[in-house]
């Protein structure tokens, strides 16, 4: 796991796995972690580096309901999970859900955990709307489109933007069985005037971006998106940098999903 400070109150974690990104912010006293690593040593480790770094961790949120974004609570057991209303709403349509897909994961993987995974309640916040930290807020906006639930969260004092599963330098936009490209595509463009005001964006998965960088994956991802509701979906456009073969084969996933009609 690697552990970067982009602000005096603001650190970014980044998973071994997948790129998966964390971020805990804080306001005197107080700190929350935004969303989750992934492997069970980072888990374990992040409490004494937030220790070390003076964020005391009071509460969790997460951008939406993916399992990969909710395992902050094998690391701080006692924070309360807070989330946007329809993360939420998901979380209560799908009981069971992210348990069993990190199940899935864990035993492809051979990981052991140190106890089966729960999350025994949330918050549901308001979105858009607004989440105290120590004397601040955080800002938190829609961010659907890849799932049909995500807030993004807007760190106004530090000029950061936590994204969720958008922007990622690594990979194209991913659909899911509830995902809407509209609403993907109305995601983006809500970000648009965020980017003007960031020094520093975390995607869901990949490295932290500067404002510029973010915004110039926002216009290729817009244009992909785009692609993909044209006369000939197959032949969107892959950002140039991700042209790898793991993206081709991302990208052939997004077209069985519009083929089937689990995507829109």
């Amino acid at each position: 796991m690697r552990a970067v400070s982009v602000h005096q109150d603001v650190i970014v974690v980044t998973s071994r796995i997948w790129k998966t990104t964390a971020t805990l912010v804080r306001d005197g006293g107080e700190a929350f972690l935004i969303d989750s690593p992934i492997l069970p040593d980072e888990l374990d480790v992040l409490p004494a580096l937030a220790e070390q770094a003076e964020f005391r961790v009071t509460g969790l949120l997460a951008t939406h309901a993916d399992w990969d974004h909710l395992l902050g609570v094998y690391a701080f057991p006692e924070a309360a999970l807070g989330v946007g209303e329809t993360t939420a709403a998901r979380l209560t349509a799908e009981p069971g859900a992210a348990a069993r897909e990190l199940r899935d994961f864990d035993e492809e993987y051979y990981i052991d955990r140190p106890r089966p995974f729960s999350v025994p309640g949330v918050q549901a916040l308001p979105v858009p709307g607004y989440c105290a930290v120590g004397d601040r807020e955080l800002e938190l906006h829609p961010a659907d489109g890849h799932t049909a639930d995500g807030a993004a969260v807007w760190i106004p004092w530090a000029r950061v933007l936590v994204a969720g599963d958008y922007l990622s330098s690594h990979a194209i936009p991913e659909l899911s069985p509830s995902a809407s490209i509209d609403k993907y595509l109305a995601t983006l463009r809500r970000f648009g005037p965020l980017l003007t005001q960031a020094d520093v964006v975390v995607p869901g998965h990949g490295e932290p971006l500067d404002g510029a960088r973010a915004a110039a994956i926002l216009r290729e991802d817009v244009a992909y998106l785009e692609g993909l509701l044209g006369a000939e979906p197959e032949k969107a456009p892959l950002p140039l940098a991700r042209r790898t073969g793991a993206q081709r084969n991302l990208h052939e996933y997004n077209l069985s999903l519009l083929r089937d009609g689990k995507a829109s």
